[in-house]
């Protein structure tokens, strides 16, 4: 799916910030993509942008509202379907993550089909792929992958490709989520892709380009989480990654959503990678670690980056908190 821009950010009646993760991630990483925010009676979340009306935004352009709220079960409330029809009438196309498909809502796509306009469910791939097929491609891949879900991956991908871009470098962001495809503009939500196929869909993702360009693929999930490693699986053989930066969540006592589980050991994660990469790139290669210290004060967190530096011996760093300078260096 390829999606227009500039967007409006609807925030719905999302009880608090976290609810509007989706639309903070991508307010954050494309501004210039996003117009404003719609939020309804009741919203408790504020992503920054001015507070517009769906009159508002049509007269300011609005391609696409984005639906930027994620709520336990991912269902479109009752209480939003006006908000969506109005949207439609008005010239946008309409974007939502949520498992809840917008097809499924009653009248919605039979008002898109007559007025020409695009609805895009981000987390339901609308094609089908081939299975994975090893072949080497050219080009270069990059990867980031995960001791746990939700460390860091895509943030970490981003600042990546911006440091890239900053420098003048071939560089294309590669979105597997729904977060991720708001800000590209595209992509594929490889949790959402039958298991047999996610190597295929992330070949299909990342496919053959000059040998000076870098694809930087959004890592999905962990291959030490009991529920979500067979997604990590088919992207790491599927991209091929020539580079691989681990990203990891310091503050946790287990991994997420399983307390049996504790957390990996940073070495054996980057060994267990590196053992599943060589499948289909045999000269993949760790080159650094991107650590959130999001919750860590600024002494904590340099103090235990110098010593997962000394004790791995590779760069480590927070790469949206202090850049993803010396990350890009390793490359080489």
């Amino acid at each position: 799916m390829s999606i227009a821009n500039p967007y409006l950010m609807f925030l719905g009646d999302a009880p608090d910030q976290l609810a509007a993760k989706t639309a903070d991630g991508v307010a954050k990483w494309r501004p210039d993509w996003c117009l404003g925010q719609l939020r309804l009676e009741g919203c408790q979340a504020d992503i920054g942008l001015p507070d517009m009306s769906l009159e508002e935004a049509a007269e300011a352009g609005v391609k696409t509202l984005i639906v930027g709220v994620a709520n336990q079960g991912g269902f479109l409330p009752d209480n939003w379907v006006s908000s969506l029809d109005k949207a439609l009438d008005l010239g946008m196309d309409i974007a939502s993550g949520l498992h809840m498909r917008l097809t499924e809502l009653p009248g919605i796509a039979e008002k898109a089909e007559r007025l020409g306009r695009s609805l895009y469910d981000a987390r339901h791939p609308t094609r089908d792929f081939a299975t994975g097929k090893g072949r080497p491609r050219t080009g270069k891949r990059l990867l980031t992958v995960g001791t746990d879900v939700s460390v860091g991956k895509m943030f970490t991908s981003l600042s990546i490709e911006k440091e890239m871009k900053a420098r003048g470098m071939k560089v294309d962001f590669r979105a597997t989520g729904q977060t991720g495809i708001f800000i590209a503009g595209d992509g594929v939500s490889v949790d959402a892709v039958v298991a047999d196929f996610i190597s295929g869909a992330s070949e299909w993702l990342s496919p053959d380009n000059g040998d000076d360009h870098w694809d930087i693929v959004e890592g999905q999930g962990s291959l030490f989480h009991a529920a979500y490693a067979g997604v990590t699986l088919g992207l790491l053989h599927g991209s091929q990654p020539d580079a691989i930066v681990l990203c990891h969540e310091p503050t946790r006592p287990h991994m997420r959503g399983t307390p049996d589980i504790p957390m990996p050991d940073l070495q054996a994660v980057i060994d267990a990678n590196i053992a599943a990469g060589r499948l289909t790139n045999p000269n993949i290669r760790c080159i650094g670690v991107s650590v959130n210290t999001s919750a860590l004060s600024d002494e904590a967190a340099n103090k235990l980056l110098q010593e997962i530096e000394s004790r791995l011996g590779l760069p480590s760093v927070d790469a949206f908190r202090h850049g993803a300078a010396r990350l890009v260096d390793a490359l080489g």
